[in-house]
């Protein structure tokens, strides 16, 4: 079965967006995306698949780590993906961020201890209905986006037309967008050699934190991956160079999910407006060229 072209997605700008920059410049630290009840599948992973396992009878007769690779090693430069993270438990999620951030993976089991690399870009999904995470570990995901349905009629029937199309032929289907997704890979692969070398000005640099100060946002994590996030548009876009526009696109998937104070109290419904209008104002703009 073939996989949907992803440049044949109706909507959702926002996220695409977000998984683009992630893959850009994987150190912007993944992406959390929350949003409406799907199908309703609920996804159980248990610690020993997700680190892997020791053979503890073959390590203690003959001497050998038998280690059986778990879900961070096969993700190994690669995309892990978790459908509804917020549902896990605290523990293995703390083991999913802290591997992603460090880029390796330790299994102890009985005394014996084997580590191997982990680099990968952590995708997590949930329905906000089902429970939220952590405010400690939802800081941590880089990035956060948010699904919302669709509500205008043209756009609906476009999606549903799309999809119809690829259940009735995968193949020809995909043929018609392998232009697309060759030129969409060229393109992240350029900015990803071309991320390096992007500059941002200490000024904008400076905006970037007044705003999260502004916006009571703790620590500094939203400023890094707001910079970082920025640079990688810049590069995705074949500029060395970062504008104002390029952070106001991109600083609400950054810090929208850090404004929460009450680990009781849901995330914002217009999160996303509050930082645009703060930024906005330190920018001294109206509007922003790139909105999505």
């Amino acid at each position: 079965m073939r996989e949907f072209p992803f440049t044949a997605i109706v909507g959702q700008e926002e996220l695409k967006l977000a998984l683009i920059l992630n893959i850009i410049d994987p150190k912007i630290g993944g992406l959390l995306i929350m949003g409406d009840r799907g199908t309703g599948k609920s996804t159980t992973v248990c610690e020993d698949r997700v680190c892997g396992t020791l053979d503890i009878e073959k390590a203690l007769t003959q001497g050998i780590k038998a280690f059986e690779p778990g879900l961070l090693a096969k993700a190994n430069r690669g995309i892990l993906y978790v459908d509804e993270v917020n549902l896990l438990d605290d523990h293995l999620v703390d083991i999913l961020l802290d591997s992603a951030a460090s880029g390796w993976n330790t299994v102890e089991r009985e005394g014996i201890s084997l580590s191997h690399p982990a680099n990968f870009i952590l995708i997590g999904s949930g329905n906000p209905e089902e429970g939220e995470l952590r405010p400690q570990l939802l800081d941590r995901f880089g990035m956060f986006s948010e699904i919302k349905t669709v509500k205008d009629a043209t756009l609906r029937v476009k999606i549903v037309e799309q999809r119809s199309e690829f259940d009735s032929s995968q193949t020809t289907f995909s043929n018609n967008y392998a232009n697309a997704q060759e030129q969409l890979k060229e393109k992240i692969v350029e900015a990803r050699a071309l991320v390096p070398h992007v500059q941002i000005s200490y000024s904008y640099r400076l905006k970037i934190s007044q705003i999260c100060s502004l916006l009571e946002i703790d620590g500094i994590r939203g400023d890094i991956v707001t910079n970082r996030a920025a640079k990688a548009l810049a590069a995705f876009n074949g500029r060395d160079n970062v504008n104002i526009d390029d952070i106001l696109t991109v600083i609400s998937l950054c810090i929208r999910h850090r404004l929460r104070k009450d680990p009781l109290e849901a995330i914002e419904i217009d999160s996303k407006t509050k930082v645009k209008e703060i930024a906005l104002q330190v920018f001294e703009k109206t509007t922003v060229e790139n909105d999505i």
